[in-house]
């Protein structure tokens, strides 16, 4: 979970998973940790023998100050004031850095930050290297999305494009496969050779992709449906695709 903090140059995380992802990745960047002080149980318990393996400053606190600081009753007894990570500063730059073929989950439309948060947190689970939206009708990292995200709004690049078709082309320029998901497409995602460089193009639940972005697209797959639901989740979807191509990979 992600607050905003006072300070211009720090901000705050909150919960365990936040704050332990950062612990893991990063320790150097954590400022201070705050534990709820009554809280002792064993999951509270492992956390803080983390952080002090992390060498970090651990702050004992009531709940109502946790809860200040993170802006949210929803703590779970941690927060942690943390120095911003640098940032890629653009796609391109990413790109240039991977080492072998790129994965990456490109999302036409997803307005809801739940959706937007288990996006992430699938992303980070099968590796991608970076998740791709338009700035217009998408969703941006909040509190809500860093939550369900579980972390992965901490270690998974989130780039919004201003153009998502000339970007789809970009991509193509650099031999990367787009492929995206369509229930009418005759080829299913198990049929697709996802081992090379690939970007998996994924739209709204109900509206799916756009036209234009439909059509920028190299080859469209889909997920083979055999229960009464006509469609998935888009979270679901990238997970489904996105292991497909783990597996491929593996």
């Amino acid at each position: 979970m992600v607050a905003s903090s006072s300070s211009t140059s720090s901000k705050v995380l909150f919960g365990f998973h936040a704050v332990g992802v950062r612990l893991k990745t990063a320790p150097a960047s954590v400022i201070e940790v705050y534990v709820e002080a009554t809280r002792r149980d064993a999951r509270m318990r492992q956390f803080i023998d983390r952080a002090k393996e992390s060498g970090v400053r651990l702050i004992e606190a009531d709940a109502l100050r946790i809860a200040k600081l993170a802006g949210s009753h929803g703590h779970q007894g941690v927060a942690a004031r943390v120095e911003p990570l640098p940032t890629t500063h653009s796609l391109d730059d990413l790109l240039d850095a991977v080492e072998g073929p790129p994965l990456l989950l490109v999302l036409d439309g997803v307005t809801d930050p739940h959706n937007l948060g288990a996006c992430l947190r699938v992303a980070d689970g099968a590796g991608a290297h970076a998740v791709i939206a338009p700035k217009d009708h998408a969703a941006g990292i909040n509190a809500t999305v860093a939550k369900v995200a579980s972390g992965a709004a901490e270690t998974v690049p989130y780039f919004m494009v201003t153009n998502l078709a000339r970007t789809l082309g970009e991509l193509k320029e650099r031999n990367i496969w787009c492929i995206g998901t369509s229930d009418d497409a005759p080829q299913t995602v198990y049929q697709a050779d996802l081992a090379g460089p690939t970007a998996l193009v994924l739209g709204a639940e109900g509206a799916g992709m756009r036209q234009l972005t439909r059509k920028t697209c190299d080859a469209l797959v889909s997920i083979p449906m055999r229960g009464a639901v006509e469609s998935l989740n888009v979270s679901v979807a990238s997970g489904v695709c996105l292991y497909e191509a783990l597996r491929q990979r593996s």
